[in-house]
């Protein structure tokens, strides 16, 4: 168990474990075959957690490692799976080719892996002319790259968010923070560093979970870009006395982002999907959503 903890890869668990792994090859094997990005997503959300142990039952530390064991294997295959229905590419090293990495830099950052506002009128032009923009996501999200935000998008949340004070939670390398303080917002980018074997975090993003950042913070907004789905800490936003309203970009699809049993649960709040806004998240395959939380009179 401790050298599940270690994230081995898929390769060495097959090794370690052969039939476990032929259990698993069995168990998903249909899912594969029909290659629904939507349902393999929806899958690994189920599968990413480890399984609590069912009430007045201790299982032996036998099922506790096979149970783990054919979790991580389970998500290792499906995570593939879903590269490969995105991508098209089912073997090899996915990457740009010259002219299509050359194009998206320019377009998208602003040097290396550093966003920059993305001008709308610029991606509307350039991006269907990129062959391989398939690849985009999956290359980025390595990096806890999960979105491109357009210039109008950071402009009309600027608005939206006015004079008031506003905290970012879960903010990542900090792009959107800066870029909303840059348009004028008064922002804290506030992040648990968790991701930090993917994500280089700047000085300008404190390192605080979201609870604390709330409580020492209290923010009159916050503001979230895709959170991960079922995370436990979305919730404590709606127990905040001090928010008025909560700004969430995610996807239009439940599985793949945000905490909807405490969207569902809390009654403090009216929610919005804002289809202006989102139409202005980049690129537009990913299927973005902008929801608006807004604190009701009571």
């Amino acid at each position: 168990m401790a050298w599940l903890r270690s994230d081995p890869s898929l390769e060495e668990l097959v090794e370690a474990y052969p039939d476990e792994w032929q259990q698993v090859q069995r168990d998903v094997g249909a899912l594969i075959e029909r290659d629904d990005a939507q349902e393999i997503t929806a899958y690994i959300t189920r599968v990413s957690r480890p399984q609590a142990p069912l009430p007045g039952r201790t299982r032996s530390a036998k099922e506790r490692l096979s149970t783990e064991l054919r979790r991580q294997m389970t998500v290792h295959l499906l995570k593939q799976a879903i590269l490969s229905s995105t991508t098209g590419v089912s073997e090899g090293r996915i990457r740009f080719n010259l002219v299509n990495g050359f194009v998206a830099q320019k377009l998208l950052f602003r040097r290396d892996l550093e966003r920059k506002p993305v001008s709308l009128w610029q991606f509307r032009v350039v991006w269907p002319l990129l062959s391989q923009r398939r690849l985009l996501m999956p290359l980025v999200q390595k990096k806890g790259i999960w979105c491109f935000y357009s210039r109008p998008l950071i402009n009309r949340l600027a608005d939206l968010i006015g004079d008031r004070s506003c905290l970012e939670i879960a903010a990542g390398d900090g792009t959107l923070s800066r870029f909303l303080a840059d348009a004028g917002v008064r922002v804290t980018a506030t992040d648990d560093y968790s991701w930090s074997d993917s994500i280089t975090f700047p000085d300008t993003v404190l390192k605080q979970d979201a609870r604390t950042a709330l409580r020492i913070h209290q923010p009159e907004v916050v503001i979230c870009s895709w959170p991960p789905a079922d995370n436990p800490f979305e919730q404590h936003v709606f127990t905040t006395a001090s928010v008025q309203q909560y700004i969430v970009i995610g996807s239009r699809h439940e599985a793949s982002t945000g905490n909807w049993a405490a969207y569902r649960q809390q009654n403090g709040f009216d929610l919005q999907h804002d289809e202006r806004l989102s139409k202005l998240v980049l690129p537009p395959e990913v299927d973005h959503a902008v929801y608006v939380f807004t604190r009701t009179a009571g």
